[in-house]
C-alpha cells in the first residue's frame, strides 16, 4: 500500500468515526506516521482529503456494482431485484467505514456548497438507482414485475434498502434480521397482480 493510500484509509476511518470537523490532521498524522506537510502535499487541505475519499468511495461502489451486474446471470427481473438488494447489503457490511462516512451529514452539507462534492454523491446513488431501474424494466419485459414508473419505483426500492443499511450503520437495529421481510416486501410491491396468489 502506498503512503497516499494509507493516508486515505486512515482518514476514511477517522472521518467516519468522528466526523469531518472533529477529525484533526494532527491525529491523522500520528495515526499514519506521516508528517502533516506530506499529507497536505498529497491533498492540499482537509477538504481536499475528504473529497478524495468521496471520489474513491464512488469509484469503488460503481466498479463493484458494474462487476456484479456484468458477471451475474438472472432468470428474470424479480431475481435481479433480489440479487441487487442482497449485494448492496453485503457491500455495505464489507465497507462499514465508507458507508458510515456516506451516511454522516458532513458530505451532504458540503454538497450544498460544492458542486464537485454533490456530483460524487449523486453519481453513487444514481448508479445504484439505475441498476434497480434496469432490473424493473427487465422484469416488466419478462412478466415477473408489474408495470410501474421505473425511476420512481427504483428510488423507493433504494430508499428501503439504504434505510436498512443506515439502521446497521448507526447500530440502531440489526438490519440483517429484517432481510427476509425486506425481500418479501419487494416481491409484494412488484409482482404482477395475477401472479401474487402463486408466490411463495
Amino acid at each position: 500500500m502506498s503512503r497516499k493510500e494509507a493516508i486515505l484509509q486512515a482518514a476514511t476511518h477517522l472521518f467516519s468515526q468522528k466526523g469531518f470537523r472533529n477529525t484533526s490532521m494532527g491525529e491523522l498524522s500520528r495515526l499514519t506516521g506521516v508528517a502533516q506537510g506530506t499529507i497536505f502535499y498529497h491533498f492540499k487541505n482537509k477538504k481536499g482529503l475528504f473529497l478524495a475519499i468521496l471520489e474513491a468511495i464512488k469509484t469503488d461502489i460503481l466498479e463493484q456494482f458494474d462487476r456484479y451486474t456484468t458477471e451475474m446471470r438472472f432468470e428474470n427481473g424479480m431475481e435481479m431485484i433480489e440479487g441487487i438488494v442482497t449485494f448492496y447489503l453485503h457491500m455495505a457490511g464489507s465497507m462499514e467505514d465508507r458507508f458510515l462516512l456516506l451516511h454522516r451529514h458532513d458530505a451532504y452539507e458540503m454538497a450544498m456548497e460544492n458542486a464537485v462534492f454533490r456530483g460524487h454523491l449523486e453519481a453513487i446513488f444514481t448508479s445504484v438507482v439505475d441498476v434497480f431501474e434496469r432490473a424493473l424494466l427487465l422484469g416488466q419485459k419478462d412478466g415477473s414485475i408489474e408495470k410501474t414508473q421505473g425511476k420512481k419505483t427504483a428510488f423507493i426500492l433504494f430508499s428501503m434498502v439504504d434505510g436498512l443499511v443506515r439502521l446497521d450503520t448507526f447500530k440502531l437495529y440489526h438490519g440483517g434480521s429484517l432481510y427476509d421481510e425486506l425481500i418479501t416486501s419487494c416481491r409484494r410491491m412488484l409482482q404482477r397482480q395475477d401472479t401474487k396468489g402463486c408466490s411463495s
